[in-house]
Parts: C-alpha cells; sequence; structure tokens
C-alpha cells in the first residue's frame, strides 16, 4: 500500500536527518489525515490507494502551480522549495502512462463508447478516471481527449 511506504519513508527522513524530505512526508501525511476525516461521514469510502493517489495527485498539481507562478515572479528560491516537495510528492505516485498509451487508452474507450463528437467528452472522460485515474493526469488527458473528439 503507498500509504505504508509513505509512513516508513518518514522514519528513513527522520533517522537519516533529511529535515527538507521529512517535512514533505508530513505535509503529505497531514493532507491524507484530512482526507480521512472528511471520509468519516461519506457512504462509500474508496478503497485505500485510490484516496492516496487522488491526495497525492492534487498536491503534486497545486506544486506545479506554485513552481509556475513563482517562476513567471522572479521568486526561485521558492520554485526550488516546491520543486523539492513535487519530487517528493512524485516518489509515491504510480508510474504514470505515456502520452502515447494515454491516447491508446482514449481511442479504445472512444470506440467502446461510441464517441463521435466533443458532446460525448464526458462519457470518454468518466470511463478513463474509472480505468486509469490513478496513472493519467486528468487535466492533460482532457486536451488529447477533445483533441481524439474533434
Amino acid at each position: 500500500m503507498i500509504r505504508d511506504a509513505i509512513k516508513s519513508a518518514q522514519v528513513e527522513a527522520m533517522k537519516a536527518g533529511e529535515k527538507d524530505r521529512l517535512a514533505a512526508v508530513r505535509l503529505i501525511l497531514a493532507k491524507l489525515k484530512d482526507r480521512d476525516i472528511e471520509l468519516r461521514t461519506a457512504s462509500s469510502v474508496p478503497e485505500d490507494d485510490t484516496i492516496v493517489v487522488e491526495v497525492l495527485q492534487k498536491m503534486a498539481k497545486q506544486r506545479r502551480e506554485s513552481i509556475e507562478m513563482f517562476r513567471n515572479g522572479g521568486r526561485d528560491e521558492l520554485a526550488a522549495r516546491e520543486q523539492a516537495e513535487l519530487d517528493v510528492i512524485d516518489s509515491f505516485l504510480p508510474q504514470q502512462l505515456s502520452e502515447g498509451e494515454t491516447r491508446a487508452a482514449i481511442e479504445g474507450i472512444k470506440a467502446e463508447v461510441n464517441a463521435a463528437s466533443v458532446k460525448d467528452m464526458g462519457k470518454v472522460m468518466a470511463v478513463l478516471k474509472e480505468r486509469h485515474g490513478s496513472v493519467i493526469d486528468m487535466s492533460k488527458a482532457s486536451g488529447l481527449v477533445k483533441a481524439a473528439l474533434s
């Protein structure tokens, strides 16, 4: 399980004295705890790895946006700190599909649901997220689906 790997990374970072990595891992664990609290009242709770991947993907997206803003603002030291956090977050995410593999998955789903136009984008995206949500960056996939249906 990914959560166990994160917890063991926390112990390893403590023992090795890696303060930056430890801070990033603790941040991840705090976000996971927040998500667990949110899900206490949910009627159906998804599988644990699914929850962890969703949280990690959201955190990674936030870091990428922050890095871009800091670089545009000339704050390279802050961008470097965000990049270090992003590297730690990415180390726990499952290997993402390449663009070619993503396009192949989209084409398969497009044929399966008989999608013909951009109006069918929702159907394709729903199936894509259900099957490959943990290994595809859905924001990038959205553009690829739109291009495939145009």
